[in-house]
């Protein structure tokens, strides 16, 4: 039976606080011309400062790529999840880590009981990672991987899988996430501290810029900072503000700005309100673009276009009728394509419950395939461009961006932020003011707070514990078989590059880059729990700080 609340009667203070945005922004009734500067412009498509857009002709030259984030159970359980994607029309893969890989430890270590497998795939070594991406051909599928604190031992697992695939480093596409700061401010899935793990993010943007340009070695992700119960102006702000600190540890490296700026790319969330997430989305381009000109004085047009991913929202989905989840993850997904997305994935309905079924996981592809084959969005570019109340949203999501780049500025930088505590403080207010307004109705989730009714649940995916069984035995065959020698060879030539400060560069590979010799331990068969053990014991662990 369905339940109400009585929807449309409200006092005066609950009708006030109704509109609003769901970052708690006020919303006018009426937005005209005299909402906007005298000498406002939106510029065209294709050109700076790139608020409609960094192509002239936006998706009729090339669709956004519809890239699945997926992986889960074993490498061979997801390959085939991946290929049955491919089959059906995706574009790129995106793989999803479990959690043990995700903090750097093998399948069988006492801390990875009872999650190996559960939130992702399970990938212990070179081995896992061959048979990851077994039959797919990495030089035609742009892959991203979501890995972060050891970002760098997948890369090189990644890499080594291409030269045995016979592939041509030059000629692969995709990204690496790569982003640690976000993990200090938000899913705190880190494992060194900030300072030695932005040596190790440079080590990777240096790297690649010189070894694989058509890869982008790092994804400055905003999406779990937004995940966290940020606003959305929080979301823009914090992680453009990243994006600011790496390029200034990489300029300390020695890097040239447009011998690596080109290949930085971003990963923003699709949330439910749909014109401010075309707004931050829209002035997100605007602010990269002035930061690379006006700040850093970037030459090349390549490093002024801000280029994104963007993922719907999964602290959206709610575990109550999961299938209003379906309509949610749409009108998401268009924001995001009006918002002028470069690659995109879309939610499955069933991910409050649990990892997605492959109805799900297909329910999700058919709906980016219906924007851009039957709903008409993608003729024509930023069709919402010029009007009042998106543009109102665009340049006042620019200027408090700004204001935060002020204070973050004065506070030497996002890195001495994080340990006062500061971004992370901003998002736990917010999601506690998000979360009073819907305590007090002022903000309705369908089915949660308002109109719920009840239902069975639906069928889900559940991985059990054979998983770790198969990996360790899997992880007993292969240091059965390797040369341990090799093996401990690789790690001591490791540990000893990152005990050393690398030195400042321009042209050539810093001497103790750890990517070669991360490479070198990969080939060798070493396992990510040994290779990130070798990195705990010189670079140190980290341990937050409350935040009160």
């Amino acid at each position: 039976m369905l339940v109400s609340r009585g929807a449309g009667v409200a006092n005066e203070e609950q009708d006030e606080a109704r509109f609003t945005t769901i970052s708690g922004v006020p919303v006018r009734t009426l937005y005209t011309a005299a909402d906007l500067p005298p000498d406002w412009s939106a510029g065209a498509p294709g050109e700076p400062p790139y608020t409609r857009g960094i192509h002239a002709t936006g998706y009729r030259g090339k669709l956004w790529t519809m890239r699945q984030f997926s992986g889960f159970a074993t490498p061979e359980e997801t390959n085939a999840r991946y290929r049955y994607l491919l089959a059906n029309g995706g574009g790129g893969l995106s793989v999803a880590f479990d959690l043990p890989t995700l903090m750097g430890y093998d399948s069988d270590a006492a801390e990875s009981e009872g999650e190996v497998g559960k939130c992702g795939v399970a990938i212990d070594s070179l081995e896992d990672m061959e048979t990851l991406f077994s039959g797919i051909d990495l030089e035609a599928t742009s892959v991203s991987m979501t890995i972060n604190s050891p970002a760098n031992v997948l890369w090189a697992m990644y890499l080594v899988t291409v030269e045995k695939q016979g592939g041509d480093w030059t000629k692969v596409a995709g990204t690496l996430q790569n982003d640690i700061l976000k993990e200090y401010i938000a899913q705190k899935e880190f494992i060194f501290p900030p300072a030695p793990s932005m040596r190790l993010v440079v080590d990777t943007i240096e790297f690649g810029s010189m070894f694989t340009p058509r890869f982008n070695p790092i994804s400055i992700s905003g999406y779990h900072i937004r995940e966290a119960g940020s606003t959305a102006l929080q979301e823009l702000a914090f992680t453009l503000y990243d994006g600011v600190e790496y390029v200034e540890w990489a300029l300390r490296r020695g890097l040239l700005i447009d011998d690596f700026a080109p290949r930085l790319s971003f990963f923003f969330n699709a949330h439910n309100d749909f014109f401010e997430e075309i707004g931050k989305f829209r002035a997100a381009r605007k602010i990269w673009y002035r930061l690379m000109t006006e700040r850093f004085g970037a030459q090349d047009v390549r490093s002024h276009r801000l280029r994104f991913h963007a993922q719907t929202a999964g602290v959206s989905l709610t575990a109550q009728q999961p299938r209003n989840n379906i309509a949610r993850v749409a009108i998401q997904a268009l924001a995001a394509v009006l918002g002028g997305t470069q690659s995109l994935h879309t939610d499955g309905f069933d991910e409050a419950l649990a990892l997605p079924t492959e109805d799900a996981a297909r329910i999700a592809l058919r709906t980016q395939q219906i924007l851009a084959f039957e709903s008409g969005v993608a003729n024509t570019v930023d069709p919402l461009g010029g009007s009042y109340f998106v543009e109102r949203v665009t340049l006042d999501m620019e200027q408090g961006a700004f204001s935060y780049f002020e204070k973050l500025d004065a506070m030497g930088g996002m890195v001495r932020a994080i340990e006062r505590g500061y971004p992370q403080r901003e998002i736990a207010d917010a999601s506690y003011a998000y979360h009073r307004a819907v305590e007090k109705g002022e903000k309705i989730i369908v089915g949660v707070n308002e109109y719920v009714v009840n239902e069975d649940p639906p069928e889900i995916l559940r991985i059990g514990e054979s998983v770790r069984e198969w990996q360790t035995g899997k992880l007993e065959r292969l240091r059965a078989r390797r040369s341990s020698q090799a093996v401990e060879r690789s790690l001591d030539a490791l540990r000893h590059a990152l005990a050393l400060e690398p030195e400042t560069s321009s042209g050539s590979l810093s001497n103790a880059n750890t990517m070669p010799y991360l490479l070198d331990c990969v080939r060798a068969y070493a396992t990510l729990g040994e290779i990130c053990d070798a990195m705990r014991a010189v670079l140190g662990t980290y341990q937050e700080a409350g935040v009160s």
